[in-house]
């Protein structure tokens, strides 16, 4: 059974923060979601490859699973793809841990410094460019990857909101022009195409940490 999900004009509201934080905007739509737990139970046709070992053909990175204390996730619109928004992601360097890969895209993109890990996905997961993209890319990067290899990280916040700034720490030229706090519908559902079976995937094995009332520790 496919479970369609609805456009965002039929989501509850949304509080969208601008990249620096200065001013609020936020939709206005009240109705209800589907519940996390409707979503798909199929297997990802996803390639997985174990913690040591990323698949060949594919560019190691690692996600970023941000939550807050009520339990709800960091998500930011891109700026190069309007209308797409995604949790954080970025490249591990050669002989990088996916750890050390993980707060140094956290602080890179986001500012955020004060988070701990709570969870990880113990293997690799897979999403396949769509050609357009991979000729970008690869282009930009001189390189002929099919697509990307991520291991995911569950982080909770511990800081204050006014730490994060998605001009990040200055190293990186920025990537998000918006953040909010959403539902794991709300990401999965704002997401570009290609990465939604990983999103789904990644979620599903993060739940317990998601559901109301959950107080996950480190």
């Amino acid at each position: 059974m496919v479970v369609v999900v609805s456009s965002l004009v039929c989501r509850p509201a949304l509080l969208i923060r601008p990249a620096l934080n200065k001013s609020l905007a936020s939709t206005s739509h009240p109705p209800t979601f589907l519940n996390f737990a409707t979503l798909s139970r199929k297997s990802s046709p996803l390639v997985t490859a174990s913690m040591e070992n990323s698949p060949p053909g594919y560019r190691r990175n690692v996600g970023i699973c941000l939550i807050n204390p009520e339990n709800k996730i960091f998500s930011a619109s891109r700026i190069d793809i309007p209308g797409a928004w995604q949790m954080p992601q970025g490249g591990v360097d050669a002989e990088e841990d996916p750890r050390t890969a993980a707060f140094r895209e956290l602080k890179e993109e986001t500012g955020v410094t004060s988070a701990d890990i709570l969870a990880e996905v113990p293997y690799w997961l897979t999403y396949d460019f769509p050609p357009d993209v991979r000729e970008k890319l690869n282009k930009l990067w001189g390189t002929d990857w099919k697509g990307q290899a991520q291991k995911w990280f569950l982080f909770r916040f511990t800081g204050k909101e006014d730490e994060i700034n998605l001009s990040g720490d200055g190293t990186e030229k920025p990537e998000f022009a918006q953040w909010s706090w959403m539902t794991p519908e709300q990401v999965i559902e704002l997401a570009v195409d290609f990465k939604k079976p990983v999103y789904e995937e990644v979620l599903k094995f993060f739940r317990p940490h998601l559901e109301p009332g959950s107080a996950s520790q480190v």
